[in-house]
């Protein structure tokens, strides 16, 4: 059977979720989303009947089950749920989310598609019988074909710039950057760089001030549907919204663009950019990847490793601190101005499908912090320090380990970042 992705399953649970079988029912798409999100999370031995009346019912520490079967009554309404969804919207789908009776620990299934009938491979569509003759409906199908085509073409155009060097300065980068940009250089294909969509208004999380709590406005998450696939929406209780037009305005990951296509056009590599919300995983597994800023659905809640550095809630957690570390990193302010004065940022350098090619993301608690970390690794001033710091992980001490983490800090001044500097470094396991 094939193996199936943590992203695929957080996919296949949101087309479920957003089906009209579950957008409306809100209880019922928390149970799922809480057992899916828990087994996600390593805690499928912990979903228990008890569990989810308190924590998705709000039933209080005295639920006892045995006297109110509100769990055992979702838990048949979602099985049903589920087989209308897939027999509806969702029959389409390669992969089914099953809930089996008496569990309550989702599983996730490929369906076999049955080859087709020798009848089928070479059956033709028959053409409706009308006042149309048979030629004159196959011009118009034709037409119709082409004008199709047209406007897909024009779409595609619109939607996917490739953006490509006008000259090539040189073969190769400087000596102590090949190790870390090898992997995207020709004859690579043309990375997919892609940069994140953010709300007008900003989610305030655990890394703002209490000043800037105090000034914030709260929207039910509930009222807020768009927003479920949002780095925060299922870590937050609720949305509290803040006014900002310098904290994450993408502006640092647009800034940091300017890197990117200095550095790839020096080796004639092209470059592709998107924005996150047009964006597929498909397309992510396809081929090189840069995902820039944190807050989007391609992230840190994607694609992590929650041993070493995880970036959730505006916050950047450190599983297992070494001496000298913080458990936590939380961005600094000015005491009387509440600028932002210190930010940090992650650097994750992960395997694709093809162990050949890498998903790389670069993101800052703020906008100013993910700029700084873009401006660290295209410099050949600094990702040696980098490298430097990734040979001590080695077993041999002379070859750097292929995938990583590196946390970074930046000084801020004015909404734009100072000095950044190399805070810690982790080694992320290879692939099983």
């Amino acid at each position: 059977m094939d193996s199936l992705t943590l992203f695929e399953k957080r996919e296949e649970l949101r087309r479920v979720l957003q089906s009209r079988h579950f957008a409306k029912a809100k209880k019922k798409s928390r149970f799922l989303e809480f057992v899916c999100e828990q087994s996600f999370l390593g805690n499928a031995d912990k979903l228990n009947e008890y569990l989810i009346g308190v924590e998705v019912y709000e039933r209080g520490a005295d639920f006892n089950p045995q006297e109110d079967p509100i769990v055992r009554v979702q838990a048949h309404e979602i099985r049903r749920s589920l087989k209308e969804y897939y027999e509806d919207e969702g029959q389409a789908s390669v992969w089914r989310i099953d809930f089996p009776p008496g569990h309550y620990v989702p599983v996730f299934n490929r369906v076999e598609m049955p080859p087709p009938t020798e009848g089928e491979r070479g059956m033709v569509p028959a053409v409706p019988r009308g006042p149309v003759t048979r030629r004159n409906a196959l011009v118009v199908g034709l037409a119709v074909g082409c004008a199709i085509l047209g406007l897909l073409l024009l779409r595609e155009r619109s939607l996917h710039r490739v953006v490509t060097p006008i000259q090539a300065a040189s073969a190769s980068l400087p000596g102590g950057m090949d190790w870390f940009w090898k992997p995207f250089l020709p004859p690579a294909g043309p990375p997919l760089v892609i940069i994140p969509n953010h709300p007008l208004l900003r989610a305030a999380h655990d890394g703002d001030t209490a000043e800037t709590l105090a000034h914030s406005h709260l929207i039910p998450k509930d009222k807020l549907p768009e927003f479920r696939d949002s780095m925060h929406y299922r870590e937050l209780k609720g949305f509290y919204f803040v006014p900002s037009t310098t904290d994450f305005t993408a502006v640092g990951e647009c800034l940091g663009l300017l890197n990117f296509f200095e550095l790839f056009a020096s080796v004639g590599q092209r470059v592709r950019l998107k924005q996150s919300r047009l964006v597929d995983f498909e397309e992510i597994k396809s081929s090189n990847a840069i995902l820039l800023g944190g807050n989007q659905p391609w992230s840190g809640r994607i694609f992590l490793y929650p041993e070493g550095f995880w970036f959730h809630v505006g916050v950047i957690s450190n599983a297992h601190p070494r001496p000298g570390e913080q458990p936590i990193y939380k961005p600094q302010f000015d005491p009387v101005t509440n600028s932002l004065t210190r930010d940090y940022a992650l650097v994750l350098m992960l395997p694709n499908e093809n162990k050949d090619q890498r998903i790389l993301l670069i993101y800052g608690i703020y906008t100013q912090g993910s700029q700084a970390a873009i401006e660290y690794v295209t410099s050949p001033e600094h990702l040696p320090e980098l490298y430097r710091a990734l040979l001590e992980l080695s077993p041999d001490h002379k070859t750097p380990p292929p995938y990583f983490q590196a946390l970074l800090d930046t000084t801020v001044e004015n909404h734009v970042p100072g000095k950044t500097s190399l805070v810690a470094v982790r080694a992320v396991p290879p692939p099983k």
